[in-house]
């Protein structure tokens, strides 16, 4: 499955989550929804943070494009789990779709891509641990087997 496909859909759905849980703060306990929704805020930025950083630790090529991708699967996805979250907890209805889909969507998908956009430009600035290539280190090495080996075959080299 491709990279960006797996953060998107994981993200979405964690946000969806995050959204039907601050429902039932609401629902049950109002008093606590304004410092509920605060740290439900950074939990997501954190996470989103934390797994662009990782991603260019370990030398994805293409990081940007792959969260950007994944931020434009996650609005959605986000946006459809938690109406149907909401839906259990508070009675919302279909009514509430539209404006997930659109504005809900939106900023799902510019929280996803602000925060692994973070991650990523500070994931590439941390020290690689020694004997332990990147993968797009990886991808050099078997390039190189893939042509000397092509060599080898045309008897060029031996």
């Amino acid at each position: 499955m491709r990279t960006w496909l797996v953060r998107g859909f994981t993200l979405g759905l964690l946000h969806g989550a995050v959204q039907t849980g601050i429902a039932a703060v609401n629902a049950h306990s109002p008093g606590a929804a304004s410092s509920t929704r605060y740290i439900a805020l950074a939990l997501l930025v954190v996470v989103g943070v934390l797994w662009g950083a990782l991603d260019a630790w370990r030398g994805m090529g293409g990081a940007g494009l792959v969260w950007f991708r994944a931020g434009l699967v996650a609005g959605p996805v986000a946006g459809v789990v938690g109406v149907a979250g909401r839906s259990l907890v508070d009675q919302t209805g279909l009514e509430a779709l539209g404006s997930a889909l659109t504005g809900g969507a939106a900023f799902t998908a510019l929280l996803v891509m602000a925060a692994a956009g973070v991650g990523v430009a500070v994931g590439g600035r941390l020290p690689q641990p020694e004997g332990v290539p990147g993968e797009a280190g990886r991808e050099e090495e078997v390039r190189g087997e893939a042509r000397r080996e092509g060599a080898r075959r045309s008897g060029r080299v031996r």
